[in-house]
Formats: C-alpha cells, sequence, structure tokens
C-alpha cells in the first residue's frame, strides 16, 4: 500500500459526490458550453446571439439561449442589453469566463493536434473488434 500525503489526498476530494467542483466540472463539461465560451474567447470580445449560431455550426435556438442563460446564471457570460430599437444585445465573457476560456481555448487546441490519431485509433478499434479472432497456439 503506498503513502500519500495531504495534498494528496486533498484533491481527492474532488471526486466526492458532495464536492461543489463537480457541479462546475458538470457545467465546464457540457459540449455547448465548451463551445459558446470557446468562441467566446477566440473572437475576444462580444457577439450577438445570432452572429454566435452562426459561428456554432448545428447549434439550435433553444439550445444556445438555454446554454447562453446558464452561463450568466454561472457567472461565466455577461449579457449587456442596448436600448436600441429593436433592443441590441451583447454577449461577452467576464473575467470568471476568460479564465475558463483559456482552458477550453487549450483543450481545443490539444483536440487539434490529436485529432487524427484519435481517429485513427479508433479505426482501428474498431476493425480489431470486428476481424476474426485468431486462435492461440
Amino acid at each position: 500500500m503506498g503513502t500519500y500525503s495531504y495534498a494528496e489526498a486533498d484533491w481527492t476530494l474532488a471526486y466526492r459526490r458532495d464536492c461543489p467542483s463537480r457541479t462546475v466540472i458538470e457545467v465546464l463539461a457540457n459540449k455547448w458550453v465548451l463551445y459558446v465560451v470557446g468562441a467566446l474567447g477566440r473572437f475576444d470580445r462580444p457577439m450577438r446571439f445570432n452572429e454566435l449560431r452562426r459561428v456554432l455550426d448545428g447549434i439550435t435556438q433553444k439550445m444556445l439561449t438555454q446554454t447562453l442563460r446558464a452561463l450568466e446564471r454561472d457567472g461565466l457570460v455577461s449579457r449587456t442589453v442596448y436600448p436600441t430599437t429593436p433592443p441590441r444585445v451583447e454577449y461577452g465573457l467576464t473575467t470568471l469566463g476568460i479564465d475558463a476560456g483559456r482552458l477550453i481555448c487549450a483543450i481545443a487546441d490539444w483536440s487539434e493536434e490529436h485529432a487524427q490519431v484519435i481517429l485513427t485509433a479508433r479505426s482501428e478499434f474498431d476493425y480489431r473488434a470486428t476481424a476474426q479472432p485468431t486462435p492461440a497456439r
């Protein structure tokens, strides 16, 4: 049995069901949260709803609305309404959102760099899974 320091034991608390960090990780693990925060981080400026929707290929209006509301509730995104007719609304990252955006952009960069390796591994795995087993000698 190995020994561990208090610091090592402390990080294991994050895996407990009642740890608040689990809630945060669940927020950040959402596919559309990653894309919305990533887009706002990459563009590095506030964006309007339809602009975000055009950038995020495949997101529905309903999902974008839900995601932006959740991010605003969690303090990652700010919503600014300008008193024009019709009202102009922009979404931007808060200070907290900028920090999260750095992490998400790092994940995106890693994903782009390693996507082909993962796709190749999947293809090889699927091929092996469908191949006839070879008899043991």
